[in-house]
C-alpha cells in the first residue's frame, strides 16, 4: 500500500527514519517499475540540525522542496556526482527531511543492474540506489504520492532489536551535531516477510 500524504506530514525526520526501515521505495522510469526495501536511513532535522542543509532557516533554490509539506522528494546532486534521494517530512515550513542511505533490491532487478552497468547489483550507497531506481535531480519536488517514485509498505517488517542507530555518516563539518544518533540500518539477511 502507498504511503499517504499524511504519514509523512505526521511524523519528524527522526520518527520516518526508522519507521521506514523495511519500506519499499520505487519508482516507475519510462514505464519500468523498479524497487528496493529501505534498509538505511539517516535524519536531518532542519532549522536546528547544522548537518542539514536548511540549518539557520536556511533557504536556497536547492532545499526550498524542503520547505514545503511532507511527502515530497528532495534530490541534490553530491560531488557534482550522486543524485541523493530524500523523502521531506512534517508540516509546511518544518524543512525536515530523511535521506534514503541503502534498499535491498526487491523489484527489477536487471532494470537496476542495467543502470548500474554492472554485472553485479550494488544498491548500499545512496548514490548507487539512486541510480539503480532511476532517481535523478529532475525529479526533486515530485509527489511521492504519484506514480514516479513512492514508498509502499510491503509487509516487511523489521524488529525494533534489528535496528542499529548511531552517528551520521560524512557530516564531521557540523561538529557536535555530527555524533546525533541520527542513522538507522538493518542488514538485508534480518529483514523478514
Amino acid at each position: 500500500m502507498k504511503l499517504p500524504h499524511s504519514y509523512y506530514q505526521e511524523r519528524t525526520a527522526v520518527q520516518a527514519a526508522s519507521e521506514l526501515l523495511g519500506m519499499a521505495l520505487y519508482t516507475r522510469i519510462d514505464g519500468v517499475v523498479t524497487a528496493g526495501v529501505i534498509t538505511e536511513t539517516e535524519a536531518y532535522m532542519g532549522a536546528v540540525d547544522k548537518a542539514s542543509h536548511a540549518f539557520g532557516g536556511r533557504r536556497t533554490a536547492r532545499n526550498e522542496v524542503m520547505y514545503g509539506p511532507g511527502g515530497m522528494a528532495y534530490i541534490y546532486l553530491c560531488y557534482g556526482i550522486h543524485h541523493l534521494f530524500n523523502i521531506v517530512v512534517g508540516g509546511p515550513g518544518e524543512p525536515q527531511a530523511v535521506l534514503i542511505r541503502a534498499i535491498h533490491p526487491w523489484e527489477g532487478m536487471e532494470e537496476m543492474m542495467r543502470r548500474r552497468g554492472t554485472p553485479k547489483l550494488t544498491t548500499g550507497g545512496p548514490g548507487t540506489l539512486s541510480q539503480a531506481l532511476g532517481i535523478h535531480t529532475r525529479f526533486n519536488g515530485e509527489d511521492l504520492t504519484d506514480d514516479r517514485i513512492w514508498v509502499a509498505d510491503v509487509g516487511v517488517m523489521v524488529a525494533k532489536g534489528d535496528i542499529l542507530i548511531g552517528p551520521r555518516i560524512g557530516v564531521d563539518y557540523a561538529g557536535a551535531d555530527a555524533a546525533l544518533p541520527y542513522r538507522y540500518r538493518v542488514a538485508p539477511s534480518r529483514l523478514h516477510q
